[in-house]
């Protein structure tokens, strides 16, 4: 049976920290929690509204879980990264990676 793969979209504002931020910290989560069993799309909702406005989209930085479903969606930089796997619907996945909250574990 194959691994489920886990797919999230980031929405984000341009280049702007708390949007690189958001992303880092969503890559952080899916390497530490989800290694080779994911993908992240990255919409710049300054260069497609569009796409921002169809999914519902309000504020950015904003990851949407797009599968396995049911979809889940958190706004924000991702920076308590207990808070985000648990929102996120990965504090399943594995519970032997230890996921600490900021980037130096302490």
């Amino acid at each position: 049976m194959a691994a489920t793969v886990y797919s999230f979209t980031v929405y984000i504002a341009g280049r702007t920290p708390r949007s690189l931020s958001a992303l880092a910290n969503l890559r952080f989560l899916c390497d530490s929690l989800l290694p080779d069993r994911h993908d992240i799309e990255v919409v710049d909702v300054s260069e497609r509204p569009d796409l921002a406005e169809r999914d519902g989209v309000l504020a950015t930085p904003t990851v949407v879980r797009t599968g396995p479903l049911p979809h889940c969606r958190v706004i924000g930089d991702l920076s308590d990264h207990r808070k985000a796997a648990d929102f996120l619907g990965l504090v399943e996945v594995d519970r032997s990676s230890p996921v600490e909250r900021g980037g130096d574990g302490h």
